[in-house]
């Protein structure tokens, strides 16, 4: 181990920009997963128990029918049309979309401070960098509404079991949630973390 530390301090010293990038993207893509791990465990029961707050409700914006391999849906920017599959069991609605909602803003009260405080160790202005973070969190929002809007109906009407299929919908809509998150999130951490960030 310490024959590690040694050789990353002699590349650290030699190479301090280089050395600099992989520790932000390393700590950045470590706290990143681990936020993702949490959203995933989240979706596991967050759509039934707001399913048990608003029903089988379906709320979509704009509602646009549409059909991918046979299967015919509404495509919508914010809201998750409803489901029922063959057994009775019903998914989507706007239980689905306020899990994605409560989820993705959870993650990302974890992210920020880890990311602000550790990754890039910033002191810069608290109220802009907050404010930059939550208009890159709801392009998140927005985006991953429009992927699992596709996502949900395709799994349900090709995917019989229903267990399998839950458990699917959940991990990938985590991971394609976090993967567009630390693409979008990093670029804008990447900026409002910077050092001279705020100053005139």
């Amino acid at each position: 181990m310490q024959g590690i530390k040694d050789w990353w301090n002699g590349f650290a010293e030699k190479h301090p920009a280089v050395a600099e990038w992989v520790r932000k993207g390393g700590l950045f893509l470590l706290f990143s997963y681990f936020v993702t791990f949490l959203k995933a465990l989240l979706l596991m029961f967050l759509p039934d128990l707001f399913r048990g707050m608003v029903g089988n409700q379906e709320w979509l914006w704009p509602n646009i029918p549409v059909s991918l391999f046979g299967v015919d849906f509404n495509l919508a920017v914010i809201g998750n049309p409803l489901l029922t599959d063959e057994n009775g069991l019903v998914t989507g609605g706007l239980a689905f979309t306020l899990a994605n909602l409560v989820t993705i803003c959870f993650g990302e009260c974890v992210n920020f401070p880890l990311q602000r405080n550790v990754t890039f160790k910033s002191h810069g202005p608290l109220g802009i960098q907050i404010a930059a973070h939550g208009l890159a969190t709801i392009g998140v929002f927005l985006v991953m509404n429009l992927f699992t809007c596709v996502w949900n109906p395709v799994t349900n009407a090709l995917i019989t079991n229903a267990a399998l299929r839950k458990t699917l919908e959940s991990i990938v809509t985590a991971v394609v949630t976090g993967g567009v998150a630390m693409i979008i999130i990093f670029a804008v951490d990447n900026k409002i973390f910077a050092p001279d960030f705020g100053k005139k």
